[in-house]
This record gives structure tokens, C-alpha cells and sequence, in this order.
């Protein structure tokens, strides 16, 4: 922090769970990336048809270059039955970084999600052979049978986190976008290989901020008060293992803004036009902006193995108490989307970015 606490430099932010979509919707949140003070982007591959093998992914990578080159994008695969070790090793070679797990139908197209991990252990043991990220989404799918529905999915999910770490104790395992107390202290309680991201969205809302809000509404949803509390309290610490992933997940406004009998709203919020100053905005308001550079950027790029290069730009932050996030959003008619936090005020704003030692 510097001139009075009015401006804060931040090395190289990196989100390390973001959406890009596709096609034309690709084409207008993509640039958002850098507008939101970010310069490596770890990309998930839930696209329709998934990403499922290496020609795959470095054809997703190249379409998204094509829109902004002045980004990384870190690809991954999408965990499924025609992924095999082979592949892996294959996808290692070719700079793929990461597995995608989704559980069958919990979240945006997991319609082909896994049902059992069983089946997938030769394609870990090819991870961690090789050096690749088994990225989870830590949820189980709802089931009466098991009383088991979107606020108790995540603790159900844990188990699994737990036996998967004991079965590969080398493979680094990234449990995706936590949003409960019991989630933070199961992988606090885990071996080095195993971190966890944190969304802005998750920092800022509870049960009550989504009932009823559409807009507010992702998968995993928000929790409990005590459940946020305990977000913030690993941020504000600095546990290296927490990092930042946005799960950052645009959707048309007109499958946000409405539902059916017959038809939810999509489930996903939209953060990455606004990511960086909204972050220093929440970590702020719960005393933990001397974090932030930790959070947003050096301890997930350690984790990864992607620190911080001599030449690289630092993203200057000032204070800006009047800014207020436009409600219009971005693009029009299936390509239109509106940020998190439209309407509302956030305290910083991106003044410029700057070389590394500058």
C-alpha cells in the first residue's frame, strides 16, 4: 500500500478457475480477463461437447488467443470415461496443466460428469506421474435417499477429497470454489498436494443473498454466515494453500433474469469484468486487504508452478470510492451479460499496469 493507503500493486494477478464459454459469447467475455486486472487464466473445459482430449483443448487454447493473446491460458481436460493414461501423458507433453472433475449433473453441463472415482485411478496414477492438477468440483449430487440436497453437498462430498489425497499422496488435488466451514478445515488438515480456491462471489454472499435472487444463484450456492466466516478468516491468514479461483461463469442475461415452471435459472456468477478491484473491495471490508497480492496471485501461481516472471507487469490499484458497476453489462440479445455487483459501488478501480521492479 502506498500514497496514504490510496493505491495498491499486486504482481501478476491469476485466476485459477474461469469460464470462456464458446463461440460468440466466448468472443465477448474472453477480453474480460484483462479488463479485470488479470493476466493468466486457468480455463475449465465444460464446453458443449466438452473438452475431452489434448487436439481439443489446443484448439480451445488457440481460439482464445486468437481474442486476446495478451492473456495465458492454462488448459485442462474434462474427466470422463474415454480419458485414459495414455491420453495424460499425451496432454503433459502437449502443456495441458489440469483435470476437470465435475460430479453427474450438478452443475453447468455435467451431464457427463463421473459417478465413481473408482474407475479413474490408472488415469490419476498417470497424473501424478506426470505432474497434472486433479481439479474437483466437491459435491455430491442432491438425493433424498441420503438426504442430500445443495446446502449439505459440499460435507458430503469431503470423504472423497480425503480418500482420493490418501490413494495419490503426490498428485496435487485442487478442491474448487469451497463455500463451507468444514470444507476449509478438511483440506487444512491435508497434505501440501492438496489447495483450495475461493470465489469473490463466495466472499460476499450467504443463503439469503440468492433465495429468491436469481442473479445471486451459482453452484455451489452460497451457505451459511459461519460458513463465509470461515473464508475469510483462511484469507485473512494467508494460508498459502487458498487461493483464489473466480468460477467465473457468464451466462445470457435472459436465462439469468428469468425461470419457468418448467425451467430453473442458469446457475453461474459472472465476476471477471470487475474481478480484481471487487476482490481488494471484499478483502478490504473484512480487514484482509494486506492479503490480497498472496490471494489473487502468488499463492495459487506457486501451487501451479507458474510464479511470478522477471518483466512481468504489476496491476496498480486506486481508490475509488464513487465507482459504481454499471447495470447494462456486456454484448446483446444470447451474448448479453451483466456482472456481479451491478448497481452497486466498488471502493477500487484498475489505475495502470506497470513493469515488474518499476
Amino acid at each position: 500500500m502506498s500514497d496514504s493507503q490510496r493505491t495498491i500493486s499486486v504482481a501478476s494477478p491469476a485466476d485459477f478457475h474461469v469460464h470462456l464459454r464458446q463461440g460468440e459469447l466466448a468472443k465477448i467475455v474472453t477480453k474480460h480477463v484483462r479488463q479485470g486486472g488479470f493476466s493468466l487464466a486457468y480455463v475449465m473445459p465444460n464446453l458443449k461437447p466438452p473438452v475431452t482430449n489434448t487436439e481439443q483443448a489446443l484448439l480451445y487454447r488457440a481460439q482464445l488467443q486468437a481474442i486476446d493473446p495478451a492473456v495465458e491460458y492454462l488448459m485442462t481436460l474434462y474427466l470422463s470415461p474415454e480419458l485414459t493414461p495414455d491420453e495424460i501423458r499425451k496432454a503433459a507433453r502437449a502443456g495441458i496443466v489440469g483435470v476437470k472433475s465435475y460430479p453427474r449433473g450438478v452443475t453447468t453441463n455435467s451431464e457427463g460428469g463421473i459417478e465413481s472415482y473408482a474407475a479413474y485411478y490408472p488415469v490419476f496414477g498417470a497424473m501424478e506421474e506426470v505432474g497434472m492438477v486433479l481439479n474437483l468440483h466437491g459435491e455430491v449430487p442432491s438425493s433424498a435417499a441420503t438426504n442430500t440436497c445443495v446446502l449439505n453437498a459440499e460435507p458430503a462430498f469431503l470423504p472423497h477429497l480425503r480418500a482420493l489425497h490418501a490413494a495419490f499422496p503426490r498428485l496435487r488435488i485442487v478442491l474448487e470454489h469451497a463455500t463451507t466451514r468444514a470444507a476449509v478445515e478438511c483440506v487444512r488438515s491435508l497434505g501440501d498436494t492438496v489447495a483450495c480456491t475461493i470465489t469473490a462471489h463466495h466472499l460476499a454472499l450467504t443463503v439469503d443473498d440468492w433465495a429468491g435472487q436469481p442473479w445471486h444463484f451459482c453452484k455451489p450456492v452460497a451457505k451459511y454466515p459461519d460458513d463465509r466466516a470461515a473464508l475469510w478468516a483462511v484469507v485473512k491468514e494467508g494460508h498459502p494453500r487458498f487461493f483464489l479461483g473466480s468460477d467465473s461463469a457468464p451466462h445470457p442475461a435472459e436465462t439469468k433474469a428469468t425461470a419457468a415452471p418448467t425451467q430453473a435459472c442458469a446457475a453461474g456468477v459472472y465476476t471477471s469484468p470487475i474481478l480484481l478491484p471487487l476482490v481488494a473491495h471484499l478483502l478490504e471490508s473484512f480487514d484482509a486487504l494486506d492479503k490480497l497480492e498472496g490471494f489473487v496471485s502468488t499463492h495459487g501461481r506457486a501451487f501451479y508452478g507458474r510464479p511470478v516472471s522477471e518483466g512481468e507487469k504489476r496491476v496498480v490499484l486506486r481508490r475509488a470510492p464513487q465507482r459504481v458497476v454499471g447495470i447494462e453489462g456486456y454484448g446483446s440479445g444470447p451474448t448479453h451479460v451483466v456482472p456481479f455487483w451491478a448497481g452497486r459501488a466498488i471502493g477500487w478501480e484498475i489505475a495502470e499496469e506497470r513493469e515488474e521492479g518499476a
